[in-house]
């Protein structure tokens, strides 16, 4: 997922946080004013949520005087953040108004009470109709009630260096038809372009998401079908065991990683190799092919955090392939971000006000250009300024055609937590790929005991 920051950074952000939002009583304690938490980049240059939020209150304030919004950013690792947002959210002393939540972890947060329902606001809000039915389920609980308001989405393939494609005889237009194609890539490169890593796949358990829904599952979602659904049925609502395609996927991230294809493991398993992956391997060159995100490209704009201007030139972008090229020959995995109201909130209306004012159709058209966000409402998508504001977004956002989502299931961090521990092992060789995968299953019935097949 997208870059984070260090632990011990991330605590003495919540520390500092914890006091301001225990001052002065509740959430709710001042009837005027709003406290909006948020997760803020690791990288001390990237600013983008943080400067449109500035934006954003800075109109909500003059538009509603006397009202005021209270920005708290809390610097950490996804765990870490999603951690430290529900310690806030347990107290209505602590608690904000208003939360951005992650669309993996949302459902967990509504089953332990944190969020507040929204379809009474969404029922009476027109924009609600732009929004794709996709990004719609992506913040709906179980109990069939929706409880955030998505602001975008985005889509992952591959990147590639075209100049060190063409050190190693291989096309500026690459589109792998299958994983052996990649491979074969691969091996290539390390053969004729020595001191370039050839491949990055995320794996491990401290990347977290990084690793899980970039790496795994888009291997994982390759393995079947387009109607597949390899890691949680939603029929049934049972969860999957470890099958070949599990075994697969991880015998596919084994030979990236014996065959010295991937960086070395002690890079690989770097909480932070994401950030490293965008702020140096590929802009220096040390990179030649990257399965990653939408959103690289933000960071190398003139307003980004790493400015490199001849990225668009240099890097290309192919689709991830199916297994064996099977229908529909492509995959992707989608995420996305929520705004949520906290249950404990005590000025839910004047929070409804703040979402609203976040997704006027302008600020939603700003917010994904500078975050190089996939547009998740209809007018969005269709506006030039979001068409034309960055090099291959159109290939990115065309991929949405053929995207895969994490099981809307509360249980899902904690089996997104198994994988992570049985990439690792598989990586690492501390196990096979079939002991791996039968490590998982074991994780997987004391998780969701009853609920598996």
């Amino acid at each position: 997922m997208r870059p984070t920051t260090p632990l011990i950074l991330a605590a003495a952000t919540l520390a500092t946080t914890m006091g301001l939002t225990a001052c002065g009583g509740g959430s709710g304690s001042d009837p005027d004013t709003i406290k909006v938490a948020y997760n803020r980049s690791t990288d001390n240059k990237i600013r983008f949520k943080d400067n449109h939020l500035a934006a954003v209150k800075k109109q909500f304030e003059k538009a509603n005087p006397g009202k005021k919004i209270k920005l708290i950013p809390i610097q950490a690792q996804d765990n870490d953040y999603a951690t430290k947002v529900q310690q806030m959210m347990r107290s209505p002393k602590t608690a904000p108004d208003l939360v951005y939540e992650d669309t993996f972890r949302i459902n967990s947060d509504i089953k332990a009470g944190y969020l507040r329902p929204l379809d009474d606001y969404l029922a009476k809000w027109k924009s609600w109709d732009q929004f794709v039915d996709t990004a719609k389920t992506a913040a709906k609980a179980e109990d069939g009630k929706t409880y955030g308001v998505p602001d975008g989405t985005d889509t992952r393939g591959l990147w590639f260096n075209k100049k060190i494609f063409a050190k190693a005889g291989l096309p500026a237009d690459w589109a792998p038809k299958n994983w052996n194609d990649i491979l074969e890539a691969a091996r290539t490169i390390k053969k004729k372009v020595p001191g370039v890593t050839p491949l990055n796949v995320y794996t491990g358990k401290a990347p977290g998401e990084t690793s899980v829904m970039q790496s795994f599952e888009m291997l994982l979602y390759g393995t079947g079908g387009a109607d597949a659904h390899p890691l949680h049925d939603p029929k049934t609502k049972k969860w999957v065991t470890g099958g070949k395609g599990f075994r697969d996927a991880l015998t596919f991230l084994k030979t990236v990683y014996s065959e010295k294809l991937g960086p070395d493991i002690s890079d690989a398993l770097d909480p932070n190799v994401g950030t490293t992956v965008f702020s140096e391997w590929l802009p220096q060159g040390k990179l030649a092919i990257a399965l990653d995100g939408s959103w690289l490209g933000q960071n190398w704009l003139k307003t980004g955090g790493k400015p490199w201007p001849e990225w668009s030139t240099t890097l290309g972008q192919a689709p991830m392939p199916t297994q064996h090229g099977q229908a529909p020959g492509k995959v992707s995995m989608s995420g996305g971000w929520t705004w949520a109201i906290s249950a404990k909130s005590k000025n839910a209306d004047l929070a409804w006000k703040f979402i609203e004012q976040l997704q006027t159709k302008d600020n939603a058209v700003r917010w994904c250009i500078v975050d190089a966000q996939i547009a998740v409402r209809k007018d969005v998508a269709k506006d030039p300024e979001y068409a034309s504001s960055m090099p291959g977004i159109t290939f990115f956002t065309g991929l949405v055609n053929y995207t895969h989502y994490r099981p809307a299931t509360p249980l899902y961090p904690q089996v997104s937590t198994a994988i992570g521990e049985a990439m690792e092992a598989a990586t690492t060789g501390d196990s096979s790929p079939s002991g791996a995968a039968k490590a998982y299953d074991s994780r997987l019935k004391s998780i969701a005991s009853g609920a598996t097949g």
